[in-house]
């Protein structure tokens, strides 16, 4: 077993109205426990990092070893000067001006980032990029996000020659999805790394070489830990 110390890994949380227990229904800053599991079994220690005052976000990360922007729901499409589109979810502005404070913080400060889902969205709407709001009426089927509240396994390729490619090796891989929004324009400085089969951006990352990774798909909830031990490795750690 490693002597290494295990780093500190952030991930950041939902913001939502939520029910448990017998009669409690409040508002709450949760994430699914496979995300913290996660990053255990890759060898880091995981912190959760609920939104809090954007003017904190560089202290805090100088405390943290490697960042994760987790899943969850649709930023404001006024971040990259969109109206939002009829199936667009309610923003959570909170939650925006939080993530988007971390990643600029976490990129300043040279931390590995990696963006789940939403997280990959975060990343290239703070590069000044865009986003699908609706995939379907872009590829023309669900297959992305074909049962609400389930995960479905899709295959995506990754680009030789990337960050992405070499934690990947053989390139093409089942991962597990559940997103309706995907990248439209990239944003400046940032590279697509991955793609799905009918073409959506599947992973991004910067040109520059820095661990900072997005990727479209869910990780967590399959055994496949290269990228978080990754992290984890790029944070100090084993990645054991």
């Amino acid at each position: 077993m490693s002597t290494r110390p295990r780093p500190l890994i952030g991930v950041t949380t939902y913001l939502v109205q939520a029910r448990w227990g017998v009669a409690w229904d409040l508002p709450a800053a949760l994430l699914p426990a496979a995300y913290h599991e996660h990053v255990q079994r890759a060898g880091g220690l995981a912190t959760l990092l609920p939104p809090d005052d954007p003017a904190v976000a560089a202290s805090l990360v100088r405390r943290l070893d490697g960042l994760i922007i987790a899943g969850g729901e649709d930023l404001d499409p006024a971040l990259y000067g969109e109206r939002p589109h009829p199936r667009a979810g309610t923003p959570v502005p909170e939650r925006d001006r939080w993530e988007l404070a971390l990643l600029d913080a976490a990129l300043e400060q040279g931390l590995p980032v990696l963006g789940i889902c939403r997280g990959l969205q975060v990343m290239n709407v703070h590069a000044g990029g865009t986003l699908i709001q609706h995939l379907p009426d872009e590829v023309g089927h669900e297959g992305h996000n074909p049962v609400p509240g389930s995960f479905s396994d899709h295959t995506v390729k990754a680009v030789p020659g990337t960050l992405t490619g070499s934690l990947l090796p053989g390139h093409t891989l089942d991962v597990a999805t559940h997103h309706h929004q995907a990248v439209d324009r990239l944003g400046a400085g940032l590279i697509a790394t991955a793609h799905a089969e009918d073409g959506t951006v599947e992973a991004l990352e910067y040109a520059d070489g820095r661990f900072a990774l997005g990727i479209q798909w869910h990780p967590e909830p399959k055994d496949d830990l290269r990228l978080t031990q990754a992290l984890v490795r790029a944070a100090g750690g084993s990645g054991d």
